[in-house]
């Protein structure tokens, strides 16, 4: 009986330290978010470079055309940057109509589809006569002046930059909790890593690389799903720094259903469990042996609790916390008291508050919450769902097929 109460006594020790860290950790930059600013380089040239504009898409006949067509439209150039569309699984009368377009279209086939696959094929076709590589998704429009200020980046001496991706549509209840989970993922994993001397995460599209290194780096991508996280895990156990521009809009669509949300999420949870195996030994290692916090950071991302789950963790520990010690009176049994869980719950909603631009916080975003509780769900059901999810392609279907409208 008494090594029963030890396990319980060290789990709950436990699971404090684990979701107490995360809580306190998605607190300190959130505020660094909103408090400071990450100092900027001042430009050490002036030069225009020539950009191609790479947007892989898997069966996104839906949305692919108006995605390259507004590429066209940038305040820079046109000489300068070239738009690229990496066609997989198109239908026939997509493909004529990308083709109308002033873009270059490629076909690809794979046994198995992904985007660093797709993104290979495209810069072994191309060559290298190009300075920047940009990553778009097949549903992303940039604003006007996106590559001009990614061009400036690089002239600030950055060949790693992350843009600033905001919501395209908020048209349902989960669009809208997807465009709030994008924005405090800028603030947290982007501006306020940043702010405190650290990298930007990278998001798998409205990034633009130095297209000869990416060109390189990305040959030894073999990712199935979530090669932005191994690429970048490989750039910061380099020493590699990724800047953010929080000024450069991209806009991405946000999923609109409940059963597309959860593939979603299997995928990117899959993702960091997959990475974190793989890089957790290196990431201490580079820490002990030459101080790469970055790096260490960064592995600490793929285990720690997403922003949903660990909202609805500490507020289900803190109810049964309530349960033992207000109620029935167990508390004295128990490591900690139900206050240190109020702590916890309390500090994960400031943190996610302090992230949520003003914006959010309006009638519609009042009426989204109601399906906080399926998508807090959603994430727990995905947990026992991710056997062998990162070792297939799960597509994310953008837009509405064209028939249904």
């Amino acid at each position: 009986m008494e090594k029963g109460f030890l396990l319980i006594k060290i789990a709950e020790i436990v699971l404090f330290v684990y979701l107490g860290f995360a809580a306190t950790y998605y607190l300190i930059f959130a505020l660094a978010s909103k408090v400071g600013r990450f100092s900027k380089r001042a430009p050490a040239e002036n030069i225009q470079r020539k950009f191609a504009v790479l947007i892989p898409g898997y069966k996104e006949d839906n949305v692919i055309c108006e995605a390259a067509g507004e590429a066209l439209k940038q305040n820079y150039p046109s000489d300068l940057f070239y738009v690229v569309v990496i066609a997989d699984s198109f239908k026939p009368q997509t493909l004529k109509s990308l083709r109308e377009l002033p873009i270059k279209v490629i076909e690809v086939s794979f046994e198995v589809s992904t985007k660093s696959k797709a993104l290979n094929k495209a810069m072994e076709e191309i060559g290298d006569d190009y300075d920047v590589a940009l990553i778009l998704d097949a549903d992303n429009i940039m604003e006007r002046d996106f590559i001009e200020k990614v061009n400036h980046s690089f002239n600030c001496g950055y060949i790693i930059v992350q843009g600033h991706r905001v919501a395209k549509n908020t048209n349902t209840p989960f669009a809208i909790l997807d465009a709030i989970s994008e924005e405090i993922n800028n603030s947290i994993f982007r501006k306020g890593h940043r702010v405190l001397g650290l990298s930007s995460a990278l998001i798998g599209s409205g990034m633009a690389f130095d297209y000869k290194f990416f060109k390189q780096r990305m040959l030894g991508i073999k990712a199935v799903g979530g090669f932005d996280k191994e690429l970048e895990l490989t750039l910061l156990r380099e020493g590699y720094v990724i800047e953010y521009l929080d000024h450069a809009i991209v806009f991405d669509e946000k999923v609109q259903k409940a059963e597309v949300f959860a593939n979603q999420r299997k995928r990117w949870l899959s993702a960091q469990f997959v990475y974190f195996k793989r890089f957790c030994l290196s990431g201490i290692y580079h820490f002990f042996s030459n101080g790469n916090i970055d790096f260490l950071d960064k592995v600490y991302q793929m285990i720690a609790p997403p922003r949903v789950l660990l909202l609805g963790s500490t507020g289900m520990v803190m109810l049964l916390y309530t349960l033992f010690d207000s109620i029935l009176g167990y508390g004295g049994s128990m490591v900690f008291s139900d206050k240190c869980w109020i702590i916890i719950f309390l500090t994960v909603v400031a943190a996610l508050f302090i992230s949520t631009p003003s914006k959010f916080w309006n009638r519609e975003t009042l009426n989204s919450l109601r399906a906080l509780p399926k998508a807090i769900s959603i994430m727990y059901a995905s947990l026992f769902k991710l056997k062998g999810a990162n070792k297939k392609f799960i597509h994310t279907q953008h837009g509405a097929p064209k028939d249904s409208i």
